[in-house]
């Protein structure tokens, strides 16, 4: 079991690769949307990207690559993919269980760069929907990670100062958006390794 701090006051999850096991999804489905221009998107290039929502990607990968890829056209063809993977996603059970052990312990939310309608999805499908007191998407906020705007979201509506909430994340740009917020963060990683195959 993760331990979390005496002195928390309040939990904040991220989703994809931290509660639901996606990140193989996601990755498979970015690297289909993204043949077509040449681009090499390989695991560490999207272990770096994590976080961000489709548009902001895309857009990334434009500065990286120099490529004018339209974020919504490619994004749309990675969501359309992915559609077809997310139904057989499975929890993160070490995270999983935390949740569980302090439901109704501690207020919870969830701080995703998903959709509202994919964090949705993903959530019933590892029937999890209920365990949260609010769900902080990409729909929800005008600076996705590593800007602290989605945490520091999730801590006003939990009504608990961000110096007394834990973050759990898996992506670089999640844990430079909680510590940029004053949280305190466990890393996911530390507990769970997603091994991507191509």
């Amino acid at each position: 079991m993760i331990t979390i701090p005496e002195n928390a006051k309040g939990l904040i999850f991220d989703l994809d690769g931290t509660i639901a096991n996606t990140m193989q999804h996601h990755f498979e489905s970015w690297r289909k949307a993204i043949l077509p221009y040449g681009i090499d998107f390989n695991a560490d290039l999207f272990m770096q990207l994590t976080g961000k929502p489709r548009w902001a990607t895309v857009e990334k990968l434009n500065e990286l690559f120099g490529t004018k890829m339209d974020p919504i056209a490619v994004g749309n063809v990675k969501a359309s993919h992915f559609k077809t993977l997310v139904n057989s996603t499975e929890e993160i059970a070490v995270v999983a269980d935390v949740v569980r052990k302090y439901h109704s312990v501690l207020p919870m939310s969830i701080g995703t760069g998903s959709t509202r309608n994919g964090a949705k999805k993903t959530l019933e499908i590892i029937k999890m929907q209920h365990f949260f007191d609010f769900v902080i998407t990409a729909d929800d906020i005008t600076n996705p990670k590593p800007h602290p705007e989605t945490f520091l979201k999730c801590a006003a509506l939990m009504k608990v100062n961000p110096k007394d909430c834990v973050v759990f994340e898996d992506g670089i740009l999640g844990m430079q958006a909680a510590k940029e917020a004053g949280m305190m963060v466990v890393d996911v990683n530390d507990y769970f390794e997603t091994v991507f195959v191509l």
